[in-house]
């Protein structure tokens, strides 16, 4: 019986294969990774663009942490040095409403406490990397100006109302900022205001009928400016919260990125093993058939 070439086909396409196996696998032993392209493992490698995603997620957002991270510092030691100021001229005030200094006093404390305005003012001016951190959304436009040609002083706010926040890998939103009109010209406790008032309170050499009120004013805004500290210092804690688990997520990812590519050494060294004799058994089959066009049974012998 003639042997049909349709054999000798399927034994080509076999060893071909076979070889083709053999070499993935040797290649996979030389670089150590199983997973060269979509065609190796599908599932693995789609499994993997998802890791990379988060991978490059978790990155930015850590990139953006430290940078919002110490632009709230700088904006939460601001607001520190402020309260400092409030609490120099709550003192002050108190002592000129006690009765007991003169003319040359009291016009002492008023000068003293527009130097504390001018204080706070510079205060609520400050820049953080070239950007106004009290101006809401407008960074490039100093927030206040003071306008001295009144009596008492007015201070305008130049800024908007803007408040931004930074979205976590986990959707986590947190608040960056405070806008300059939330803290400083507040309606109900209004800092720059407040100072403005007594400095004219005590600026004629006599105790006005306001000074008092407006010293109650000043306990008030002094409490108002810490209460908002307390916002900053939480997006602080939030933020540096969530950047510790991104970077425990982002060890996490890497390993399972390692254990989805990497190749099992020993594994594939016994698969190689096994394609190797396959193909060996197969250059065998083919050199027979292709010799042997006699019957099935002088090629099996």
């Amino acid at each position: 019986m003639q042997f049909d070439p349709f054999y000798i086909n399927n034994a080509v396409a076999a060893l071909d294969q076979t070889s083709a196996t053999e070499q993935q696998l040797t290649n996979e032993i030389s670089s150590g990774v199983r997973v060269n392209s979509l065609s190796d493992d599908p599932v693995a490698a789609g499994e993997n663009v998802l890791l990379s995603s988060q991978l490059n997620l978790d990155d930015s957002f850590s990139q953006t942490e430290s940078s919002t991270v110490g632009m709230l510092q700088v904006t939460d030691s601001t607001l520190g040095s402020v309260v400092s100021q409030l609490t120099k001229a709550l003192s002050l005030a108190t002592g000129a409403n006690n009765g007991t200094m003169n003319a040359s006093d009291l016009q002492q404390v008023s000068t003293e406490l527009a130097g504390i305005r001018d204080e706070v003012l510079s205060l609520a001016n400050t820049p953080y990397a070239s950007q106004y951190i009290f101006s809401g959304s407008q960074g490039g436009t100093a927030p206040f100006t003071l306008n001295s040609g009144t009596t008492p002083s007015t201070v305008t706010y130049n800024g908007d109302t803007a408040v931004s926040y930074v979205t976590t890998p986990t959707g986590q939103q947190i608040q960056i900022n405070l806008p300059g009109s939330q803290i400083f010209t507040n309606a109900t406790n209004n800092v720059l205001q407040t100072l403005n008032n007594l400095v004219a309170d005590y600026s004629s050499g006599t105790v006005s009928s306001t000074a008092a009120s407006d010293t109650t004013a000043l306990t008030s805004v002094l409490n108002y400016v810490g209460q908002q500290r307390v916002i900053l210092d939480n997006s602080i804690t939030q933020l540096q919260s969530a950047q510790t688990y991104t970077q425990t997520q982002g060890t996490q990812i890497t390993s399972a990125q390692t254990n989805l590519l990497q190749a099992d050494v020993a594994q594939v060294a016994t698969q190689l093993s096994t394609a190797e004799t396959q193909q060996a058994a197969l250059t065998q089959v083919v050199n027979l058939l292709e010799q042997n066009s006699g019957g099935l049974f002088s090629v099996l012998q």
